[in-house]
């Protein structure tokens, strides 16, 4: 139940995949869980949902529903704690480690519909809501977790686990959900335990703010453009895009560049305008970075201090100690050592790719240094001239729609699943899209909603959500909502969405996180997730069959003349794979770094987050011409969302999703059945296993790192 309060607290998540992506969601048992408060009516957030697959009925719910059905939620899921809490009965499985389990369901039925909205189609309204809200659920998960008599009970049946008939899964659900409240402070003394509580309350709503800012200020910069000759070099339809864009923002005529990715990017790839791509690139690598009411360092700074003290009141030496201790990695010297490995190699490829580029620079008589604007500009120069590569010419094969039904062919060939348009679902925006999953034999898996476009309400990146996780009670299957939102290219004029390849990539990557939420078989929500070094794999690996020739004869068709890919173009995707894998992996790396080191710090000290950043970029020597990924005002992954201490998590998931790979590769077979099977095995068990174990089971041993090594052109 406390990962259901936590849920909320995370929403206001970023860039990437969310925190609370692969968190279970509780079941909404709506039926009976609206009685308690059926006399709030009209209100559609408290009623039975008679909608398809009872997803939540947007089409019904207005904003001003929402405070009051978390109000009479909380209020609801404070009784059913009393009940367990004050049961005259001894305490069992059942009556307290069960009954704990699936408490919170309204809520989280309401968690569930405005954590989607809230993230991917949000207004200053809801963000109001939700600053309200917040606090609440805090005190709610403080309430509960630092309950004296509710831990004597749940430490009763801890202690008597081994004598007890329990299944190995509910032995497993027992030992998370002590050890879940132990982290959460059910030992401290009362002082303590009121000083944790003070702490989570002012984290919940800082995570908060920096969420909100670094939303305004990507939303807030726009480039205009009224000369044509500042779109020189741009194609055709990034022009169009810009037009379109200056349309909707009431200035026709003109053309406008955002911080959005399908904008920016593209901008930076192709703008010959050396002055317009600097500016652009300082706008987004200076988000919340203006010393205003947006600014995030001083948040940033609290944050990581208020973490350290909380971390120790819990007794670890920082807190990625504390957060590590639930991961594979499990130390912050292995996480280190992974970076660190990969760091020396990735760096020295990074150099040579900024010599190729500024040689490029040299030629054209360009009588300046490369420097971060320049990157991506220069890039696409040199790819075209070494490998006859542009990325523009692949856009017309990648249609969203059939690179949608290309990863629904590739889930089919696997595991046997199918997909079926549910075109009259309520829908929080009328660009989504919903499909029924089923499972081989005909079985109903899930529900799948896909939010593909940029808008105004969206935070950036791409992420999968659930606004329902799946269950299993009293015998009764409850199979889950499952989101992909991103942010890809819009259609533009007569053309349909064209995706780049980094899109392309992207959406087999989220797909992957949702077919793990289809196959998923857990009875009980806390087991339903993987550690967050390696809740990655499901998706990264999906990202393997995306550009794979077999594969890609399955989706891409030109959009005007239905021509698969030609032969020539594949092989040039294909010798090119390793292209500007230096410029990837430091970029990447540096934000792995940079995270791990604002959370091994071991004092409580605020830092000057300027100082501190450039400190840690120094340290590591990151070349001057390649930010991190994300620096630390806007790095909404470890300051709003769920991967504080863990942004290594990717490169670390990266390890086994290459080497899982190779499994079919081994067998000369891409779909393999058996091994098909086998790795869905690993889906199905989410947490109930351990993670390591679970993949040797898959594997018959560890994972080798070779793999990503020679994938990433680093050895």
């Amino acid at each position: 139940m406390l990962k259901r309060i936590a849920l909320l607290l995370l929403v206001a998540f970023v860039l990437g995949v969310p925190a609370w992506a692969q968190a279970p969601v509780a079941p909404a048992n709506v039926a009976t869980a609206a009685k308690p408060v059926a006399a709030i009516a009209g209100n559609p957030l408290l009623e039975p949902w008679t909608t398809p697959f009872q997803v939540p009925p947007y089409d019904k719910i207005k904003p001003e529903h929402y405070l009051p059905a978390f109000k009479a939620a909380i209020e609801q899921n404070r009784k059913e704690i009393n009940a367990i809490v004050n049961n005259p009965q001894p305490p069992t499985f059942a009556n307290t480690i069960e009954a704990l389990e699936y408490s919170g369901e309204l809520l989280s039925k309401v968690q569930g519909a405005f954590g989607g909205l809230q993230s991917a189609d949000t207004t200053p309204e809801l963000q109001a809501i939700n600053r309200e809200v917040t606090p609440l659920l805090s005190a709610m998960r403080d309430e509960v977790r630092l309950n004296d008599t509710l831990f004597k009970r749940i430490k009763t049946i801890y202690d008597t686990r081994a004598a007890s008939k329990l299944t190995q899964v509910q032995v497993k659900l027992v030992e998370e959900v002590y050890k879940g409240y132990v982290r959460g402070g059910a030992n401290l003394d009362p002082a303590k335990k009121e000083q944790l509580k003070k702490m989570n309350a002012e984290l919940s709503m800082l995570s908060l703010k920096f969420g909100d800012n670094q939303l305004h200020d990507t939303n807030a910069y726009q480039l205009v453009i009224d000369k044509q000759e500042d779109l020189k070099g741009l194609p055709p339809s990034v022009v169009a895009t810009g037009a379109a864009a200056a349309k909707t923002s009431k200035m026709p005529g003109k053309w406008v560049f955002t911080l959005q990715a399908p904008s920016i990017w593209p901008f930076l790839q192709y703008a010959d305008n050396r002055e317009l791509r600097r500016q652009i690139m300082t706008a987004y690598t200076s988000r919340c970075d203006h010393n205003d009411e947006w600014d995030n360092k001083k948040i940033v700074s609290r944050i990581a201090a208020l973490r350290v003290e909380r971390a120790q009141l819990l007794g670890y030496k920082t807190y990625a100690d504390f957060v590590l201790e639930e991961n594979m990695a499990k130390t912050p010297a292995a996480v280190y050592g992974l970076l660190n490995q990969l760091w020396t190699p990735a760096r020295a490829v990074a150099l040579k790719e900024a010599a190729d580029l500024q040689a490029a620079i040299d030629k054209e008589g360009g009588a300046f240094k490369l420097d971060a604007g320049d990157w991506r500009y220069y890039t696409e120069k040199v790819r075209k001239a070494r490998f006859d590569l542009d990325d523009q010419a692949l856009r017309p094969y990648f249609k969203l729609d059939n690179v949608v039904q290309g990863a629904f062919e590739v889930a089919h060939r696997l595991y046997g699943i199918t997909f079926t348009p549910l075109p009259n679902l309520p829908a929080y925006n009328p660009e989504v899209k919903a499909y029924e999953v089923k499972d081989a034999n005909g079985a109903h898996l899930a529900v799948f909603l896909t939010d593909y476009h940029p808008r105004p309400g969206k935070r950036t990146g791409a992420w999968t959500g659930r606004l329902r996780g799946s269950y299993v009670r009293n015998g009764k299957v409850v199979r889950p909502i499952v989101t992909n939102v991103c942010n890809f290219t819009r259609p533009s004029g007569d053309e349909p969405a064209l995706l780049t390849l980094e899109e392309v990539s992207t959406l087999f990557h989220e797909f992957g996180h949702a077919i793990a939420g289809f196959v998923g078989n857990v009875p009980y929500p806390t087991l339903g997730g993987f550690p967050r070094d390696f809740v990655e794999v499901p998706s990264q690996i999906m990202e393997n069959w995306c550009l794979e020739p077999e594969v890609l004869k399955l989706y891409a068709k030109h959009y005007k003349t239905g021509e698969l890919i030609p032969v020539a173009l594949v092989d040039k995707i294909e010798k090119s794979a390793q292209f500007n894998q230096g410029f990837i992996t430091v970029e990447y790396l540096a934000a792995a770094l940079l995270d791990m080191d604002w959370h091994t710090l071991s004092t409580t000290t605020e830092q000057d987050a300027t100082a501190f950043e450039k400190a840690s970029m120094a340290k590591i020597q990151l070349l001057p011409e390649i930010p991190p990924r994300y620096r630390s005002p806007y790095y909404s992954h470890v300051f709003s969302g769920g991967y504080s201490a863990g942004y290594y998590a990717y490169i670390w998931s990266e390890v086994y999703d290459k080497d899982a790979f190779q499994a079919y590769k081994e067998k000369g077979n891409l779909f393999d059945q058996a091994t098909a099977k086998a790795f869905r095995k690993v889906l199905e068990q989410g947490g109930t296993v351990d993670a390591m174990a679970a993949y040797k089971a898959f594997r018959g041993r560890d994972a080798s790192v070779e793999p990503l090594l020679k994938a990433r052109g680093l050895k």
